[in-house]
């Protein structure tokens, strides 16, 4: 009897050249395949290295704007010491938008050859373009990472059976993993969650970072996908209860400077732990707060420059240098989360 492709449990292994059921890419191998009770008991080790603390990647620059190799790896290596689950490379917090095509893919490889098999790499994808997030998505189909970010369409504000369409072309023509990103508030397009239970059902669409701050959207999307669906928050404020409520982990702003920190929160919310989650969350939350001072990613890069983990903190315009208030703010919460 074969079962549905969304009923297969995949275990994850350490081998770099396996691939299985269409999934291409790196860490993947099929050992058993069970029914869905069985499968919902073993749902970590399907898509394990997509759950827990996952970090929205800074794109590291040096004075003249050009990509800073050296504290790229800096970054990487801090992120392997501590415990982050997976690294996103060029998402939106990577200033997807102001690299050229050429250094999106030249910062997604360089994190792949210096992250050197000790932390899964998914490549930031999306555009506004659906012909443009193909051709991105295709470009890292064999490459090594684990699976794509694509966030949703902005400005051209599509309709919801524009964002289906949209979605569905990028899935059919990639087998890697691919999670889709809702952030309304930075694209003026809200995926609501009939339109994501149709995505859910194409097999390789694995699952959503949700960053509309909006709790009610966990329940309202369980209720339409299955249980094998990931719900990921990407709103690192609300993370916590939305993980509570059945998500799986965090893509994460505030574990580019906590992310020791940000993997015990979603350890300790995993295991049900939540009296110490939230005291630890508590003493995180100005810094979830004020990473969006003023438009991300200006707060975090500086806050990065400021713990030594990154040479300096340049963007590229029209994102301009945190202002003199603004790094007053950010450093008091980096001093009241302990990390200063």
């Amino acid at each position: 009897m074969v079962l549905p492709v969304r009923r297969v449990v995949i275990y994850m292994v350490t081998l770099k050249k396996t691939c299985c059921q269409g999934l291409t890419g790196p860490m993947f191998a099929c050992f058993w395949i069970g029914d869905k009770s069985t499968m919902n008991n073993l749902f970590v080790e399907r898509w394990s290295m997509f759950t827990g603390s996952i970090v929205a990647l800074v794109t590291p620059m040096d004075e003249k704007g050009a990509i800073d190799r050296v504290s790229l790896k800096k970054l990487i290596d801090y992120h392997v010491a501590s415990g982050t689950a997976a690294i996103v490379a060029v998402g939106t917090t990577g200033e997807t938008s102001t690299l050229s095509h050429e250094e999106h893919g030249d910062v997604v490889m360089w994190t792949l050859e210096l992250s050197d098999g000790r932390v899964p790499v998914i490549a930031g994808t999306g555009a506004n373009s659906t012909s443009e997030a193909v051709s991105l998505t295709r470009r890292f189909n064999d490459s090594g990472v684990v699976g794509c970010l694509s966030v949703t369409p902005y400005y051209n504000r599509p309709s919801q059976e524009g964002l289906f369409q949209h979605f569905r072309a990028i899935a059919e023509r990639s087998d890697l993993p691919q999670i889709l990103y809702n952030v309304p508030a930075r694209t003026g397009c809200d995926m609501l969650p009939p339109t994501v239970a149709r995505l859910a059902e194409i097999k390789n669409i694995i699952g959503i970072k949700e960053a509309t701050g909006n709790l009610s959207r966990v329940s309202q999307i369980q209720e339409l996908v299955n249980d094998d669906f990931l719900l990921l928050s990407g709103d690192d404020a609300s993370a916590l209860d939305f993980i509570q409520l059945g998500g799986k982990g965090v893509i994460s702003v505030t574990a580019n400077v906590a992310a020791k920190e940000m993997a015990q929160l979603c350890a300790l919310a995993a295991d049900g732990n939540y009296a110490d989650a939230r005291r630890l969350n508590q003493r995180l939350m100005p810094l979830h707060q004020k990473l969006f001072f003023e438009p991300s990613p200006i707060p975090v890069k500086w806050a990065c420059k400021a713990l030594g983990l990154m040479a300096t903190d340049t963007l590229r315009l029209p994102m301009t240098p945190l202002t003199r208030a603004g790094s007053r703010v950010v450093r008091q919460a980096l001093t009241d989360a302990g990390l200063l």
